[in-house]
């Protein structure tokens, strides 16, 4: 989602930064968890609706449209996974939040959605906003008006009804010295507690009363987020665990390997990825190859449909790597964002149309990948995440995932060739 205009300049000044690195104790309401959870769920419409706080919520049901997680079968290739997510996700006069829903209906796409909390946030009652280590009411990336929270809320209500994930990207979008770097985890359950706030009194903030309710409980659906500028993953992570989160998607600098639990919460990294026309490689974000290309929001329109194909073509190298390789999920960042003159945004489509209807290509939300993730023998997982980038089991995959599971015959650690490795550029939004 595009920032206020008022805000406009600070991203501007954060994106002038791009050579640097960086883009429970909690109650959790609602329904426990049950064996049935991951299994398509009837229309809420057949469902009782049990309204939750002011109404700004509402639990339905189990969401619809959700995949069961099953076992990967004894001999079998593992499905490529695609996880394409959005930071800051909100619908502003962009309308790229609805855009982007109905390409992944026409493409088979269940995204993640990370909803930065100030957006259902009217400007007039920022007040209720504390950031840590900063003033009451203050947001590097504004607040939001009441038209604005109302399309949004509206985006958010589809979105979940059609299977995509709601995570967060918590509230202000604070970086640097102040920022999530130095946060402590108390700092972080604050953050992630107003967080969830926000979103279930939107209409008590806001005055839209007469709005139809979100259909789920956040405070049990939210199991995930993005940092901004992937920044403070270390002391994220006990906090996200006390709240009740399943994984973490704020680390970069990650490899195309099969994810690891750091203390018990799946690690999802922004990934490095080819960069073309260079020998090196990159972040898998659309902010990042923009820092790298033009470092600006603005760039020469002569190179718009350049920068745009090198953004294609890094995304799927990585997917082709994956894809005939060591089946690695592949993850990919990005913003509802026209950034030189909406490059990037053509360019993730472009990949959402080419990928997503593959055969063994499943593009899925976080949640769905932990699901899946959850679901698997402890040994053939550990087998899989042994496998280096972009290479297949020497033995076959027949080998790797079928009984009885014995060693792997691989003891090397994952890397990338020594040579690209040194040349990553984590650079982040």
């Amino acid at each position: 989602m595009a920032p206020p205009a008022k805000v406009t300049a600070s991203i501007a000044t954060a994106v002038a930064l791009a050579a640097i690195a960086g883009c429970g104790g909690s109650s959790r309401s609602g329904p426990p968890q049950h064996t049935g959870k991951g299994r398509a769920a009837p229309p809420a419409s057949a469902q009782t609706v049990r309204l939750i706080g002011d109404g700004s919520t509402a639990y339905t049901g189990e969401q619809p449209h959700q995949p069961t997680p099953l076992r990967l079968e004894p001999g079998k290739r593992p499905p490529q996974f695609v996880v394409f997510s959005w930071d800051g996700a909100g619908e502003d006069s962009q309308k790229l939040f609805s855009h982007f829903r109905a390409v992944g209906r026409k493409y088979q796409a269940t995204m993640t959605f990370f909803l930065s909390g100030v957006y259902l946030l009217p400007e007039a009652r920022r007040d209720l906003y504390t950031p840590p280590r900063h003033a009451p009411g203050t947001s590097a990336i504004g607040f939001n008006d009441v038209r604005g929270i109302k399309d949004t809320v509206t985006q958010l209500r589809g979105a979940w009804q059609e299977g995509h994930e709601i995570g967060t990207h918590f509230n202000g979008h604070f970086c640097g010295p102040r920022g999530g770097r130095v946060w402590t985890p108390d700092e972080w359950i604050s953050e992630i507690e107003q967080a969830e706030g926000f979103v279930k009194h939107w209409k008590t903030n806001s005055g839209l009363i007469s709005e139809r309710p979100l259909p789920f409980d956040y405070s049990r659906e939210l199991v995930g987020g993005r940092a901004p500028c992937l920044e403070g993953q270390r002391n994220l992570l006990p906090a996200a665990r006390e709240m009740g989160f399943r994984y973490d998607a704020s680390s970069s600098g990650g490899l195309q390997t099969w994810p690891h639990r750091t203390d018990g919460i799946w690690d999802f990294p922004l990934q490095a990825i080819p960069l073309p026309g260079r020998d090196s490689e990159i972040l898998s974000m659309d902010y990042n190859f923009l820092a790298n290309q033009s470092g600006t929001t603005d760039g020469s329109r002569a190179l718009h449909a350049t920068w745009g194909r090198q953004m294609l073509a890094g995304v799927m190298a990585g997917f082709e790597r994956a894809y005939h390789g060591n089946r690695a999920p592949l993850f990919i960042g990005d913003h509802f964002e026209s950034w030189n003159g909406g490059t990037y945004m053509a360019a993730v489509e472009k990949a959402i149309k080419t990928i997503c209807l593959r055969k063994g290509v499943r593009c899925v939300s976080f949640k769905q990948l932990a699901d899946w993730l959850d679901a698997q023998q402890p040994q053939v997982l550990a087998r899989l995440q042994e496998l280096p980038v972009g290479e297949a089991p020497d033995g076959g995959w027949a080998y790797l995932t079928g009984a009885p599971y014995g060693p792997t015959g691989r003891t090397a650690e994952p890397v990338l060739p020594a040579a690209a490795n040194a040349r990553i550029r984590p650079v982040a939004e």
